[in-house]
C-alpha cells in the first residue's frame, strides 16, 4: 500500500511565518523569504524520474507534488527543481553536488563515515628546514587531502537539497539501505558524513526533516 502524505497545512503556515515581524530572525529566511515556487506536475515528476532512472523517496515526491518544487526550507532554503534545456535538476549552492546519472547508483552506507579518517597528520612546520620545503609539503597535502575527502563516489546515491553556509550541505538518500534518510554533509569542514536524527535519536526522513524546522520556526517567530 502506497503511505499517503498530507502537506495541505505547509503554506499556510509560511504565510503565518513571513508575516511576523521577528521572522527575519529565523536562520536562511531572508534566502527564501518564506515562499514556496509552485508544485511540479504529475508528468513532470515523471518525466524527471525517467530522465534520472530513479523513483525519488515517496515523502519528497509527494511534496513536489503537492506543496512545491523548491522554495522555504531548512537553512537556507530547498533547492529548487527545474527543467534546463530539457534536463531536469536542483539548482542551489551545492545543487550540482548530486550528480544526476548516479542516483539510482546505491549510497552504501547507514552509519557515519569520514574520508578524512583515511589522511595522514598533516605537515608540521618545524618538521622542515626552511619554509618553501614545508609550503612545498603542506600543498602536496592538501593536494592529497582534496583528492580523497572530495571524491565523488562518497555522495553516491545522494540528492543535495539544502546548505547550511561555509559549504556545509544536507541530502536526501535515494538509494541505498538508507533510502529516504537526510545526511549531512560536513566535509568542507572534516567532519564527513553523518545521518541526521531527532531527539530521540531516530534517523530524519524528509517528512520530519522538514517539519521539524517549520515547527522550531514557529517556536522561534511565536514563542
Amino acid at each position: 500500500m502506497t503511505r499517503r502524505y498530507d502537506w495541505s497545512d505547509v503554506r499556510e503556515r509560511l504565510a503565518r511565518l513571513a508575516a511576523a515581524p521577528s521572522a527575519d530572525d529565523v536562520f536562511g529566511s531572508s534566502s527564501h523569504g518564506w515562499q514556496l515556487e509552485p508544485p511540479l506536475l504529475a508528468e513532470e515528476l515523471a518525466e524527471a524520474e525517467t530522465q534520472l532512472q530513479v523513483e525519488l523517496p515517496g515523502d519528497y515526491r509527494s511534496f513536489l507534488l503537492e506543496a512545491g518544487r523548491g522554495g522555504a526550507g531548512p537553512a537556507y532554503g530547498l533547492f529548487p527543481m527545474r527543467r534546463t534545456n530539457g534536463r531536469w535538476q536542483w539548482e542551489g549552492d551545492g545543487a550540482t553536488l548530486t550528480d544526476l546519472d548516479a542516483l539510482g547508483q546505491p549510497f552504501p552506507h547507514v552509519e557515519a563515515f569520514n574520508p578524512a579518517d583515511d589522511l595522514p597528520e598533516p605537515p608540521d612546520e618545524a618538521d622542515y628546514d626552511s619554509v618553501d620545503e614545508f609550503n612545498a609539503a603542506e600543498d602536496e597535502y592538501t593536494e592529497q587531502h582534496d583528492a580523497i575527502v572530495f571524491k565523488p563516489e562518497h555522495s553516491i546515491g545522494l540528492l543535495y537539497l539544502c546548505h547550511l553556509g561555509c559549504a556545509l550541505r544536507e541530502a536526501l538518500v535515494v538509494s541505498g539501505p538508507a533510502r529516504g534518510q537526510m545526511w549531512a554533509d560536513d566535509t568542507a569542514d572534516d567532519g564527513g558524513f553523518s545521518p541526521l536524527r531527532d531527539d530521540d535519536g531516530t534517523p530524519l526522513d524528509f517528512t520530519r526533516w522538514y517539519r521539524r524546522w517549520l515547527s522550531e520556526s514557529e517556536t522561534k517567530v511565536h514563542p
